[in-house]
């Protein structure tokens, strides 16, 4: 019954909503940041601009059985967005308003599409502020972020997204809408639907507004780089730093190769000498900002930074974050392959991790670089080749690569995705982390919410055997 989909959804919603068969840019939505070389057609792309047309869109996919992916920015690295069962490609992309901005609640209602960096600069405009901010903020959409659950640097002191979400609209397959959530600061009135939403990468419904809670904006910050001469002396730094109890807003790591492939892409001179860096930001009080400064920049001395750099202009501190920023596109550049796993450990198992991952390289031959928010113990390690990226055997090899890195990681306890998601790339690795009980529950919860498997399939959970959907 999927023959005539397409000019269904263009009878109701409209011609110009419809990205179709011929169009040029229909190949856009069988592609995202995700290392994945294939190519995944939908039918066309339906890019609604309210919550109505989303529910007409997934009323008329589940009436003829038609399987529908939802789709924010296209930015994610791990394929939630790719339509891998064909059919429809739901689109948020111009669902960009910022509904409401409430100094007084501290709180902002918004649509999906808004760009995560436009959200921070609308009510940083009122001195509020809005903390989660993924490396990808210029372009990343807030629907996407919860969609995944979205961290970044600030989450070390100030939390992930799902911190942030009191509310959402949400269309469901079949076409029904769902809100649930509260604009009060507490509420346990009924269970907390908000937050099994957030992360679950479009598997469950389709989000089409937002009610986000703001804080106060910080008043000062001020940045420091700490400069070491070796990955494993700053992965103790970080470990010495978390047991002294600091709690800077932002403590950060790269090594060597990370800082190396961002030199010639940035404003910012790293140092000639940096075996890895240690990136640490402070805010507060205006007044307590020296002596914030003074006792990290003495405490990373004391534990072998061979310099400690501050940064406390504006146009510095933006200097030193477009580096920060720039190394993973940077790292893309420099190679023909980049798979890019955000693993997550204890904090005490950082170095221990370290050294693992300088293990698998030398055991496979495949180049790596590690950076992240190694305060909450989230490493993006980046395996690296620039053999041929079409050969499937030099494909095979990299996720062989990575599945070693998985397995360290959650034999030092840790979880295959601190802040990407699931998605395609890691869906069949989850055995390595949680049990089949587990998985098996999660199954019935998929299916409560989307009980024919029609929207975003073969994402997030392992595919059963003899099976063809979620």
């Amino acid at each position: 019954m999927s023959d005539d989909i397409v000019g269904v959804l263009e009878r109701e919603l409209g011609a110009g909503a419809i990205v179709g068969p011929g169009h040029e840019r229909l190949d856009d939505y069988g592609r995202d940041e995700s290392p994945l070389p294939e190519f995944y057609p939908p039918l066309c792309a339906v890019l609604v601009e309210s919550v109505d047309m989303a529910s007409a869109v997934l009323r008329i996919c589940a009436e003829r059985k038609v399987p529908v992916t939802p789709r924010g920015a296209g930015s994610g690295m791990c394929g939630g967005a790719l339509p891998v069962a064909g059919g429809i490609v739901l689109s948020t992309e111009r669902m960009k308003k910022i509904l409401e901005i409430d100094a007084g609640d501290l709180i902002a209602r918004v649509e999906p599409g808004v760009i995560t960096g436009h959200l921070q600069e609308a009510v940083e405009a009122q001195q509020l502020f809005y903390p989660p901010d993924p490396a990808s903020l210029e372009y990343c959409s807030i629907g996407g972020n919860v969609a995944t659950n979205a961290g970044g640097p600030r989450a070390f002191k100030y939390g992930v997204t799902r911190e942030y979400i009191l509310g959402l609209e949400v269309a469901l397959m079949g076409g029904e809408v769902l809100r649930c959530g509260r604009r009060t600061a507490k509420g346990v009135t009924s269970y907390d639907l908000v937050a099994g939403f957030v992360g679950t990468e479009g598997t469950f419904g389709v989000i089409t507004e937002l009610l986000v809670k703001l804080l106060p904006y910080p008043p000062a910050a001020a940045t420091i780089l700490g400069v070491f001469s070796d990955v494993p002396t700053a992965g103790a730094a970080i470990n010495a730093l978390l047991r002294d109890g600091l709690r800077p807003r932002v403590l950060e790591l790269a090594d060597k190769n990370s800082v190396d492939y961002v030199r010639p892409k940035t404003r910012y001179r790293f140092p000639a000498n940096a075996g890895a860096i240690v990136l640490i930001e402070v805010d507060g009080e205006p007044d307590t900002m020296t002596m914030q400064m003074e006792k990290i920049g003495m405490r990373c001395d004391d534990l072998g930074a061979i310099d400690v750099l501050a940064a406390t202009e504006p146009a510095e501190r933006r200097a030193v974050w477009e580096a920060r920023r720039l190394i993973s596109p940077a790292l893309k550049e420099g190679w023909k392959i980049k798979v890019n796993e955000d693993v997550c450990v204890p904090r005490g198992r950082i170095v221990e991790m370290l050294a693992r991952v300088d293990r698998v390289s030398a055991e496979t031959g495949i180049a790596t670089a590690v950076f992240g928010h190694a305060g909450d113990g989230n490493l993006h390690v980046n395996l690296l080749s620039n053999d041929n990226p079409d050969d499937p055997d030099v494909r095979a090899k990299m996720w062989a690569a990575a599945e070693q890195v998985f397995i360290h990681c959650v034999a030092l306890g840790g979880t295959l995705s601190g802040e990407h998601g699931v998605g395609l790339t890691k869906r069949d690795y989850i055995p390595l982390e949680q049990s089949e009980q587990l998985i098996g529950w999660q199954r019935k919860w998929k299916a409560m919410w989307d009980p024919q498997g029609l929207l975003n399939p073969g994402k997030r959970l392992p595919l059963q055997r003899n099976a063809c959907s979620e």
